[in-house]
């Protein structure tokens, strides 16, 4: 082989020698990206608590016990649910009687009603309106044994427009004759509640 043709090759041999050697040291195309940080971090979502609504149905049944007498309450709204704003007048209506487990044919009486309201908004409670009170006048109360009942509405007025719900908590108080012919009583008292959704 000639000469010249020897030094053209050996040439050509430096030069794709030197352009591997370049091309080895040179930066990857993936090389300074930062693959720490490329999953994307999951978003916590906001926790949804519901609101209990008693008369989501329109009414609502309770069996209380106080001493010896069973009561059952029947309440309802004649306002439906959906008006159940915080500026509406809301009304509520109850009604209460009772039943005695060892029944002689003592009377059973309701002297005192109460019902103090709570309401509540998204960051807590707020202003509520006055407790409730009906005090019978009579000396023994209000005959609530069946057949009889008690029956009442609450109108529940304008409240803070924040309001998210209402809870309303009944108090009974009932005399109960010792004997059938007896001027003699027995005091008992019935707890309840019920909570209801203001509509937005």
């Amino acid at each position: 082989m000639p000469t010249t043709t020897r030094t053209r090759l050996s040439a050509l041999t430096l030069a794709a020698i030197l352009t591997l050697s370049l091309a080895a040291c040179g930066q990857a195309p993936w090389a300074g990206l930062d693959t720490a940080g490329s999953t994307p971090t999951p978003t916590a979502k906001a926790t949804i608590t519901p609101i209990v609504n008693d008369l989501s149905a329109g009414s609502a049944r309770h069996e209380l016990v106080a001493g010896d007498a069973a009561l059952t309450v029947d309440y309802s709204s004649s306002l439906s649910m959906d008006q159940w704003t915080a500026a509406a007048n809301k009304p509520v209506s109850f009604s209460v009687s009772a039943a005695l487990g060892t029944d002689d044919g003592q009377g059973v009486y309701l002297s005192k009603v109460s019902i103090v309201t709570a309401v509540s908004g998204p960051t807590g409670a707020l202003d509520a309106p006055a407790t409730f009170v009906d005090q019978s006048s009579l000396p023994t109360g209000y005959v609530m044994k069946a057949p009889y009942s008690y029956g009442q509405t609450y109108v529940l007025s304008a409240i803070d427009p924040a309001a998210t719900s209402v809870t309303l908590s009944f108090t009974y108080e009932l005399l109960i004759q010792t004997t059938p012919t007896s001027t003699t009583f027995a005091k008992q008292t019935a707890s309840d509640q019920l909570t209801i959704a203001i509509a937005k």
